[in-house]
């Protein structure tokens, strides 16, 4: 099993930059993602709030890891009422743990509002140049899109910080050309379930 780079790894620039889809190609997908964003849309159909930046030492709500330490997709999720003690969402160091916290909390009778996760698409991100490459971290705010907006790829041989991990986009063209390159198969954001997320943390042996 690959392990994230610690922080004097995550440091270094990763060194297999990959191109940015053009600005034409990204327009229909952030302008999708930013009409949801300010509409607040969800699965539930109700308002959410913007998503936070995650670069000021917040640890995951889930493993209890510095979500800036480490590389690959992250994720914050909003719920009707759970943190008394702040004004704003669950936050995660990857998706793996996001969709877990998630799934735990509806369990024990939480409502989430509204998941987002990394965007791949409008960014440019860095592969590692490890046999198990890992995907570099975005944490500003505008970087995130809600779980209804996006793809994801499952089964890749991309990592982030826990390892194996749901790779996003919120264009399907980007996420199939992934799965391409990098293994892994490509479904809705939303159609994750919990079998996928046991399935690719029980490969990890976690």
């Amino acid at each position: 099993m690959s392990h994230p780079p610690d922080r004097s790894v995550s440091d270094r620039p990763l060194s297999t930059p990959l191109s940015r889809r053009s600005m034409v190609a990204a327009g229909g997908g952030l302008a999708a993602t930013a009409l949801a964003g300010c509409l607040g849309g969800s699965s539930a159909g109700g308002e959410v709030p913007a998503p936070v930046s995650l670069d000021e030492g917040q640890a995951c709500d889930e493993c209890g890891m510095i979500i800036q330490d480490y590389p690959g997709p992250t994720g914050q999720v909003y719920f009707e009422s759970l943190h008394d003690d702040r004004d704003g969402p669950a936050w995660f160091c990857s998706g793996i743990c996001a969709y877990s916290y998630r799934f735990d909390r509806v369990e024990e009778g939480a409502t989430p509002i509204g998941t987002y996760l990394t965007d791949y698409s409008p960014i440019e991100y860095d592969l590692s140049d490890d046999a198990d490459p890992f995907i570099s971290a975005a944490l500003a705010a505008d970087t995130f899109a809600l779980e209804s907006e996006l793809f994801v790829v499952a089964g890749s041989d991309v990592r982030g910080a826990m390892g194996p991990d749901v790779i996003p986009f919120s264009v399907r063209e980007d996420a199939d050309s992934f799965a391409s390159t990098h293994g892994g198969s490509v479904r809705q954001a939303t159609a994750v379930d919990r079998d996928l997320i046991d399935g690719i943390k029980a490969s990890t042996g976690r």
